[in-house]
């Protein structure tokens, strides 16, 4: 069995032989690749890679695999998400979030809680998301975001995903904050824009933070910074392999 490190774990005590899998907290502006290199380099460990992506401005929940741990990381990447999204409404980007450059924008000053409450009603259940030009989604082998740094948009087919669960936290015009509990593949930066088009107002995601995997919490994960100085007060105790 590989060990799942949390924040509470006794690294002392793991076996060592076996590798792990770490939850670690992203921080905005690091891409998960990053975190993967950061970890590998200072605790000189080969195999390190992660159970899924999270885009550089988002933070939250990654799990980390370790040594053996990287075997977990395929059925890891498929557990459901639950997600605290901030989506601006008013205006449209090519990214669909905030990163982007604004390609459109809409008074929606008469916008009301009432009318987004029934989208999002309908948008909840099984849903059809077409996945962001800007995303590591490969069409004919390329990343659609190397395409869309090339300015060149390409048809992509639409996926099915689940919304579990859609509560509206906040609405302060034009300003609304939810969680969402969505299934593997959601993209929340799509979902962000759909809303925002069957409201007839433009809208994208404005920021993101990755609460849990199922059943895995944020509050249980390490900061990059605390999981290494933890390991390397244990001496390294984990699998370099």
């Amino acid at each position: 069995m590989i060990p799942v490190v949390t924040n509470k774990t006794d690294l002392s005590q793991l076996d060592c032989l076996a590798g792990c899998v770490v939850l670690i907290h992203k921080p905005e502006d690091w891409t998960s690749f990053d975190v993967v290199k950061k970890i590998r380099s200072a605790l000189r460990i080969k195999k390190v890679g992660h159970g899924g992506t999270l885009d550089p401005f988002a933070t939250g929940l990654m799990l980390i695999g370790l040594g053996r741990g990287t075997r977990e990381l395929g059925r890891l990447s498929g557990l459901s998400k639950v997600y605290r999204a901030e989506i601006r409404f008013g205006a449209e980007t090519d990214t669909y979030d905030r990163t982007g450059t604004i390609v459109k924008e809409t008074d929606c000053t008469s916008l009301r809680i009432e009318a987004i409450k029934k989208v999002v009603a309908e948008m909840s259940g099984e849903i059809q998301q077409v996945p962001p030009m800007y995303s590591a989604k490969r069409v004919n082998g390329v990343r659609l975001y190397k395409l869309a740094r090339k300015k060149v948009e390409v048809e992509r087919e639409a996926q099915t995903v689940q919304i579990f669960n859609a509560q509206i936290e906040t609405w302060d015009s034009p300003v609304l904050r939810m969680t969402l509990h969505v299934s593997k593949g959601t993209y929340i930066r799509s979902y962000a824009h759909d809303l925002g088009q069957k409201l007839h107002c433009g809208a994208y995601l404005n920021q993101l933070q990755r609460t849990s995997i199922e059943q895995y919490r944020l509050e249980d994960s390490f900061t990059i910074e605390e999981f290494i100085a933890t390991y390397k007060e244990i001496d390294g105790s984990f699998t370099r392999s």
